[in-house]
């Protein structure tokens, strides 16, 4: 049995990728994955062209979903390819530091200045100005198409 755990990661900081393509992992962040023993993530890209970084435990499941999609489906191989094939398992160090591996740092247009975005059981990766450029163009969005489910949602 694979235990999903339970822990939001939210809120966003801007952080530098050194010279050797390590960040640092926020502080808000690091607490919480010390209190809970975690010194493993996976690493993957995202259809949005940043990279995904889940808790071992946490991607776990997600692959085990992603890989019981039916194999003849064209659509469930290239999401496998795409998730599965760039998953790269990360250590973090001592310092709370974690190598983003050269590929996935191409492929995310990774630069000196990131942004780490907590999303509920993950941690999204961006290159800076493309964040703040999208997140511009998505304030600027005068509507927001949700699923019907979410018809009577208020915040």
């Amino acid at each position: 049995m694979i235990l999903l755990i339970n822990m939001m990661f939210r809120g966003l900081n801007k952080i530098n990728l050194d010279s050797k393509g390590r960040i640092s992992i926020p502080s808000n962040y690091k607490a919480i994955l010390t209190k809970r023993a975690i010194k493993k993530l996976i690493c993957t890209i995202d259809l949005d062209n940043c990279l995904l970084l889940y808790p071992y435990k946490n991607w776990e499941k997600i692959e085990k979903n992603i890989m019981e999609l039916p194999s003849l489906d064209r659509n469930s191989r290239n999401l496998q390819r795409l998730l599965i094939g760039h998953a790269a398992e990360i250590e973090i160090d001592s310092n709370s530091r974690v190598l983003i591996p050269r590929e996935l740092r191409d492929f995310a247009a990774l630069e000196k200045e990131v942004m780490f975005v907590g999303q509920g059981n993950k941690f999204e990766l961006w290159n800076y100005k493309k964040w703040c450029s999208l997140r511009d163009e998505w304030l600027t969005t005068k509507e927001i198409k949700l699923p019907d489910a979410f018809n009577d949602l208020s915040i």
